[in-house]
């Protein structure tokens, strides 16, 4: 799958959250564990992602596009996401 992100959102969220959305692209997209993010109406799918990179796991934003997988948002997650993460992946072993 084609990782895609906006240049200029890169930079932002690298000041905001750390990390550039490029990063995103050591990410095997068909192992996110998601759901949708169905807080507002954003006109497309929107789905909250997370996936460990570096041993850390981050929370990855995004949507899909056909066979491109197009990065919104990318962070570290928080203690909380990650012990929903670490239980939802047990919960499929």
């Amino acid at each position: 799958m084609n990782v895609e992100f906006d240049e200029r959102k890169s930079e932002a969220n690298r000041r905001k959250h750390g990390v550039p959305l490029s990063l995103a692209e050591v990410i095997d997209c068909s192992a996110v564990w998601s759901r949708p993010d169905c807080r507002r109406d954003y006109g497309e799918l929107r789905e909250v992602g997370y996936y460990p990179i570096d041993g850390r796991v981050h929370c990855i934003v995004f949507t899909q596009r056909g066979c491109t997988f197009r990065v919104i948002s990318l962070r570290r997650a928080s203690n909380r996401e990650i012990d929903r993460y670490e239980h939802a992946t047990q919960a499929n072993s």
